[in-house]
């Protein structure tokens, strides 16, 4: 499918789709724990839908229809029946790899052309290291990856350079493994990602001790409990209404957030407002009035989705703007670093590729025939660009953006996007 994008002023209130990152987190524990758990509002997406799915093949009971109701398996997971396919979901991979790891019995993954390249040479040598059995098929440390448990604990170090979800599927299967399990990490990004899964745990009461985010030491036999709770808007996909309004000179209300919550991306609200934005919090609400934007410099190392987003609206701030410390945007669904210089230069933009990030200088881009990359947040990015160019830009790959935010296109029309979907 394809994007159609023209030129647009946005306005009204939009009401932005539950976090991602806390729905899968969200329906992993619930399918842990002893019990009934019922997860209001939450984000209904192929990537977590195929949380749900790899859960179920554990052998919890999930109804997915409205607010989820999730039966757990009270601490012991099944052997599932056939392969698991995480189809595109980095996350549901790499936490569905740590509740392998307590069954006893073999469990095989795999998942889309995108995921078989993802690494997870860390984790697995995390898992082996921890008594479990772990290996890639291909020898390369990506899927497809078996793993057979049980995991007995024991003392590790991490290397978190890669990403923080090898340390999140650590932490919410360690405390059901047989021993306890010490975790020394060295390296780690996104460290607001890990204190979102800190706070699922503190919920449900598992007891841990932790300097900073260096060590871990985490007491085994633990077990997690059924809960009731509201996934949280997600900021993530918050980001890309905030700049489209800001690179429009739109008036725009978003509503759903939680400015306390610990997504790292909220972040953005700040970055907007370095650039020139005003920007204003009450409640839940967060209204966006645009100014003339100014480049900056960010440091994006705990916040790398917002990358593609700031990207585009770089192009339209007065001056240089720099996204450094995000190496770990070339490891996600594409090489975001690389793909979104060669899409905004197709624009006109002048963009230089850094090892760590871009180097944009503002000025006019132009509509154009951009690529996709099957990446939702390179969708969506080249779609807000498009919103701001005289004329029209088509933005193919289109389908992906079903990936977190599957009613992207309908939401964007609501406030006067004018955006179509063609086969």
């Amino acid at each position: 499918m394809k994007l159609t994008v023209e030129k647009s002023s946005l306005s009204g209130r939009a009401l932005i789709p539950a976090s991602k990152s806390h729905t899968i987190r969200a329906v992993t524990i619930a399918s842990l724990a002893e019990g009934e758990s019922r997860i209001s509002n939450p984000l209904s997406s192929a990537d977590t839908l195929a949380a749900v799915d790899a859960c179920r093949a554990f052998g919890a009971e999930v109804q997915s229809n409205g607010d989820w109701l999730i039966k757990g398996v009270g601490g012991k997971p099944n052997i599932p029946d056939d392969v698991i396919d995480v189809r595109n979901s980095g996350t549901t991979l790499y936490i569905a790899m740590g509740a392998a790891s307590l069954v006893n019995g073999r469990t095989v993954f795999t998942g889309d052309y995108q995921i078989r390249n993802r690494p997870a040479q860390p984790l697995i040598d995390a898992l082996n290291a921890l008594g479990a059995e772990v290996y890639s098929t291909r020898d390369n440390g990506k899927p497809p990856i078996v793993v057979r448990g049980p995991l007995r604990g024991g003392a590790i170090e991490l290397d978190g350079s890669k990403t923080s979800q090898y340390l999140t599927s650590l932490l919410i299967c360690c405390p059901l493994a047989g021993g306890d399990t010490e975790i020394k990490v060295h390296n780690l990004i996104e460290r607001p990602y890990v204190e979102m899964t800190l706070g699922w745990l503190a919920e449900q009461g598992i007891e841990l001790e932790r300097e900073g985010f260096e060590v871990f030491r985490v007491p085994g036999r633990q077990s997690y409990r059924a809960f009731e709770k509201q996934a949280p808007g997600d900021w993530s996909s918050a980001t890309f209404f905030l700049c489209a309004a800001a690179i429009t000179g739109s008036d725009l209300t978003l509503a759903g957030l939680d400015i306390n919550d610990t997504q790292g991306d909220k972040a953005v609200v700040e970055m907007l407002r370095k650039m020139g934005a005003d920007i204003r919090l009450d409640g839940s609400d967060v209204t966006i009035r645009a100014n003339q934007l100014r480049g900056a410099e960010f440091d994006l190392n705990a916040t790398p989705d917002a990358l593609p987003a700031l990207a585009v609206t770089a192009c339209f701030a007065k001056g240089v703007t720099r996204l450094v410390n995000v190496r770990q945007a070339r490891l996600k669904e594409t090489d975001r670093i690389r793909v979104m210089r060669e899409e905004l230069t197709k624009m006109g933009g002048l963009v230089r590729e850094l090892p760590d990030g871009l180097e944009i200088t503002g000025g006019r881009i132009l509509p154009a025939e951009v690529h996709g990359w099957d990446d939702h947040r390179i969708v969506m990015a080249m779609a807000i660009a498009g919103l701001a160019c005289d004329g029209r830009t088509r933005v193919d790959t289109a389908e992906a953006v079903s990936v977190t935010f599957p009613n992207f296109v309908d939401l964007m029309r609501s406030v006067g996007g004018r955006i179509e979907v063609r086969s």
